[in-house]
């Protein structure tokens, strides 16, 4: 018998069957690709639960070896620093660093994600210094007012938290709250970009290298490395941030570069790496617990989380 040509074979309804199927996973394989609103909020509340345990961990653990810090670099010429009250101020900045953490990770981790999507591979140690960044801004709005809290109680000048929020308002405004906030971000944007690249870029370097997941023991170690540098490097503005938030109403600073210009011909250059030390020290071994206890929740608020 004659076969029509617009007669169908058998074969030919299957390799249309399966042609149709291809293009429907393809299609199917290209709508997942694109970003889930779901997928960000997942990755913003993991985020920020991580983030709000870790930076409450490192807080409470090390908080005497950064009043030790604060109180070297506020104290001016070749004056003593007091090393009782060491944990003076901690529970009121707890209250600051819980919501910070968490609003930073929240931010950096989506950001991240995002960035790492638009940008080539061979740009990723740029997607990780912006969510660094930009994290970082997002969190300051909370950080400044704690840190400025914290560090005039750290250097003795109020004895509990809500005294010193009441009084600095009174005294200096709301704006009074956010003294040092230029510094604060000239400090903490790059500090924040530097050691979230480093860590994250290192972090990728070691995976490759050992070809399986890293270890706790193993994040704790490249984020006590990525710590311990970054601390190193953004000392002299940790030194500037902190006589600007401390210097209270007195106003002997009044900026960024009249500081640096007075911290150089009153007391030396040298000053501006005061408390270098018990700053490595704090965030080398703050990085260490940090990512530490940050890749170990970020598994666990993962695991408890629903499968699609």
């Amino acid at each position: 018998m004659a076969i029509n040509s617009k007669t169908e074979l058998p074969e030919d309804r299957l390799n249309f069957e399966a042609l149709k199927s291809h293009h429907k996973s393809k299609a199917i394989a290209s709508i997942s690709k694109q970003q889930n609103p779901f997928d960000l909020l997942r990755i913003l509340y993991e985020g920020a639960v991580s983030g709000a345990a870790a930076g409450v961990v490192v807080e409470a653990a090390l908080y005497p070896i950064d009043t030790i810090k604060t109180r070297l670099q506020a104290v001016r010429g070749g004056g003593q620093i007091i090393l009782k009250g060491l944990y003076s101020g901690l529970a009121g900045n707890l209250v600051g660093v819980l919501p910070a953490s968490a609003i930073f990770i929240g931010v950096y981790e989506p950001a991240k994600r995002k960035l790492l999507d638009s940008f080539p591979e061979n740009l990723s140690a740029l997607a990780h210094l912006t969510a660094g960044a930009i994290g970082g801004a997002a969190s300051s709005i909370v950080r400044v007012p704690a840190e400025v809290v914290k560090q005039r109680m750290q250097t003795g000048q109020f004895s509990s938290a809500p005294d010193a929020v009441r009084l600095i308002v009174a005294k200096e405004g709301f704006r009074g709250l956010y003294a040092g906030y230029g510094s604060f971000l000239l400090r903490d944007l790059p500090f924040d970009a530097i050691q979230f690249c480093l860590y994250e870029q290192l972090r990728m370097g070691y995976k490759l290298a050992a070809k399986r997941d890293l270890k706790d023991s193993e994040n704790a170690m490249i984020g006590a490395f990525a710590g311990a540098i970054t601390g190193a490097i953004t000392t002299p503005l940790d030194v500037i941030k902190t006589r600007l938030m401390v210097q209270g109403s007195a106003k002997q600073y009044e900026g960024i570069l009249h500081c640096v210009k007075t911290i150089a011909r009153e007391e030396g250059a040298s000053t501006l790496f005061k408390g270098i030390g018990p700053r490595v020290l704090w965030i080398g071994i703050g990085g260490s617990i940090f990512f530490g206890v940050l890749e170990r929740t970020k598994k666990l608020v993962a695991a408890k989380q629903p499968i699609d």
